[in-house]
């Protein structure tokens, strides 16, 4: 089957079979001799706690999203040199943001280090190139052994094929189907796998943002068209949809169920999340409503540990009690008692919940919380944004 390689296809992790869909491949080199245990920690280590427990690369490995991460180094004259291996089964979005974390490594055991990306490799872009190779070689052989009667059969499948290819739109090459000029309204989704799904079950009015920002062509588009957007459901999906919230005229939001992405829904689910989009007016009248009034001394928190990576703690009069980083969070709160409420410029993790409802913390207000929280009937979970003034 050609010469691919499918060493990254399928890792073996626990008992469970590790689907892999894109590689991250950095080098790395030390002012010093390390070794691989000391590469392993400083990735685990440095880049935990940076963007809650959905992207905590601890977390994600005992999940089962990210696979095995390999070390290739090689010491000499007192520097070591080698490359950072680790499969993902993430989205694009999540695989570039822990891409992104690996570059932000700064010592590797003692020494210091730096850290850079050389690659993301799509493992399903390459799988399917070779599907395509071998799609070749059959057809090749099936046409020397059809019969003359499958010429008719061979047309009209062309024909269909032909019908609902991928397109190529706009100066970007934005992948699409071929009904985005002839369309009153459009779909906007976020990549190309997303697209061929929608196209599979017929739905031809749709293009593909191929990336978190926003096109020229997409923003010309929904001026002119009636745009929806339909988005992963996961923390890459929320901050598309806040950008093209922001520079574009989107109508309508429809997103996959949590956790999903819109490439692997099937059509059941397609139509039901289509069906149940709701407009943007109305999402913002939900956001406004969502609103809660505190008290001026948590208001006060909130203003100072906006944009610090801190944590502010509150007795239950609303006296402050402590203020540290929020990298030392968990790990303060589960040696103090008197603690009502915690203000901090970070995301809410399950850890964080576990710890406050052990330790009869009231709430816990942060930028953003994590999407798989399990919510505890004793501790209120609040973002800045449900904050009313």
């Amino acid at each position: 089957m050609s010469n691919i390689s499918w060493c990254y296809e399928v890792i073996e992790l626990s008992s469970q079979s590790f689907l892999v869909k894109y590689v991250i491949k950095a080098y790395f080199e030390v002012e010093g001799v390390v070794e691989r245990p000391d590469v392993i920690g400083a990735v685990f280590g440095q880049t935990e706690g940076l963007f809650g427990s959905e992207l905590d690369l601890r977390e994600l490995h005992k999940t089962g999203r990210v696979g095995r991460i390999e070390i290739e180094l090689k010491s000499e004259k007192d520097r070591t040199k080698g490359k950072i291996i680790i499969p993902t089964s993430l989205d694009r979005v999540s695989t570039a943001i822990i891409a992104a974390s690996i570059e932000s490594i700064e010592r590797i055991g003692p020494c210091k280090a730096r850290v850079w990306l050389e690659k993301i490799e799509d493992v399903r872009e390459a799988k399917r190139k070779a599907i395509i190779e071998r799609a070749k070689e059959i057809l090749h052989q099936w046409n020397l052994e059809k019969q003359p009667e499958t010429e008719e059969i061979f047309r009209e499948v062309s024909e269909i094929l032909r019908i609902s290819r991928v397109q190529k739109y706009g100066p970007e090459k934005l992948t699409a189907g071929p009904d985005i000029d002839s369309a009153k309204e459009i779909i906007i989704v976020e990549g190309r796998a997303d697209v061929i799904n929608l196209l599979k079950i017929g739905i031809q009015n749709v293009i593909a943002l191929e990336g978190v920002k926003i096109p020229e062509t997409i923003i010309r588009l929904t001026k002119e068209k009636e745009a929806t957007a339909f988005l992963d459901g996961d923390h890459g999906g929320d901050l598309i949809l806040k950008e093209l919230l922001q520079v574009a005229n989107i109508k309508y939001v429809a997103r996959a169920p949590k956790g999903k992405e819109v490439e692997d829904l099937n059509a059941r689910e397609i139509k039901e999340a289509l069906k149940n989009r709701i407009s943007v007016e109305e999402l913002l009248k939900r956001r406004k409503r969502k609103k809660i009034f505190v008290s001026k001394e948590i208001e006060e928190a909130i203003k100072e540990v906006k944009g610090t990576r801190e944590a502010i703690l509150l007795d239950e009069k609303m006296n402050e009690i402590s203020r540290l980083p929020v990298s030392e969070l968990a790990e303060k709160l589960k040696e103090m008692d008197g603690v009502n409420t915690v203000v901090f410029d970070g995301v809410i993790t399950q850890r964080l919940v576990d710890i406050a409802s052990e330790k009869n913390i009231k709430y816990l207000i942060a930028v953003r919380i994590s999407d798989v929280i399990k919510q505890s009937l004793n501790v209120k979970l609040l973002t800045f944004n449900n904050i009313s003034n």
